[in-house]
């Protein structure tokens, strides 16, 4: 039985068996039947139709089969072409000399043509530094595509006119990390940006302020797997010091604490339970914080959950 939502009109040919040309496929079989008598006609038919669905009569206008997807970390989203740098025809053969000089004019006027406004040229130099960025912390896609679209924001209510570009794309990397709950800090960021801690800082306020981003607020937990690959612990005393976040979450004692830091105290608690021999140094070193602060968690920790470590 083929349903109404899976068959298309097919005029073009007969049935061999009745000759008639009420011929519909069924894209789940991949079959082409015969509407009149039920004759298989085809088999295993490839389905030629789009991946995407459309439910207006516009978008299925805008969209098509070919392409990359479109992205907002990339300055046009992806949708522009690029005329390739290798100099050859179709067949492999070297280009002539006037015909290498043509392309090469033609290179560099559609780069001309693809970056023609302010706008453009703003967006492309923020969003190779954030490429920069994402690629030095190790950023996923999704919180670069965020990152990508807090910049736009900012770039339509005109933050960056005035501001440092590099300082602007670096906030709006790390408040996407903080908006995704990504486990990267403030100082990792500005690490591996062009500009000071303050200057990133200072536009990540802005950001929250003028584009009224509501945080979610830091969770220790996600702190604890990134702090324990770089100390090489075991996983089971990971997860002992998951649970010990946990019961000091519901003790509340946790709120307010900095996340590298009270994670950093519950995995120096655990290496200790699991008699995994961790120094206060390594851990508050992966952790990006000082010694005096995993002490001082750990002492608030251990008072708190009446630990016996």
């Amino acid at each position: 039985m083929v349903t109404s939502s899976v068959r298309r009109s097919l005029s073009t040919t007969n049935c061999p068996e009745c000759g008639g040309n009420n011929l519909v496929e069924d894209y789940d079989m991949g079959e082409i039947v015969c509407g009149n008598c039920g004759l298989v006609i085809r088999e295993s038919v490839i389905d030629e139709g789009p991946e995407w669905r459309a439910f207006t009569q516009e978008e299925k206008a805008d969209r098509s089969r070919v392409g990359s997807p479109s992205s907002l970390s990339v300055h046009d989203k992806g949708l522009s072409t690029v005329i390739d740098r290798v100099n050859r025809d179709a067949f492999g053969r070297e280009l002539p000399a006037a015909t290498k000089l043509q392309m090469l004019r033609l290179r560099k006027w559609h780069i001309r043509a693809r970056v023609h406004s302010s706008v453009d040229r703003n967006l492309a130099q923020a969003m190779a530094e954030m490429d920069r960025l994402a690629d030095k912390i190790r950023i996923p896609p999704s919180v670069k595509e965020q990152a990508a679209l807090t910049y736009r924001k900012a770039l339509d209510k005109g933050l960056v006119r005035g501001r440092s570009i590099l300082a602007i794309a670096g906030a709006s990397l790390y408040a996407a990390c903080r908006f995704t709950q990504t486990p990267r800090t403030l100082k990792e960021v500005a690490e591996v940006s062009l500009v000071r801690k303050k200057d990133v800082a200072r536009c990540y306020r802005l950001l929250l302020k003028e584009l009224e981003i509501k945080m979610p607020i830091a969770n220790p937990i996600g702190c604890i797997p990134k702090i324990g690959s770089k100390i090489g612990i075991n996983e089971k005393t990971q997860q002992t010091a998951i649970d010990i976040l946990r019961k000091a979450d519901e003790k509340k004692v946790i709120a307010g604490k900095d996340p590298m830091g009270i994670a950093a105290a519950a995995i120096y608690i655990a290496c200790v339970i699991e008699e995994e021999k961790k120094t206060q140094k390594e851990i508050a070193e992966a952790a990006g914080v000082t010694e005096v602060t995993v002490r001082n968690r750990y002492k608030g920790l251990r008072k708190v959950l009446k630990l016996e470590v």
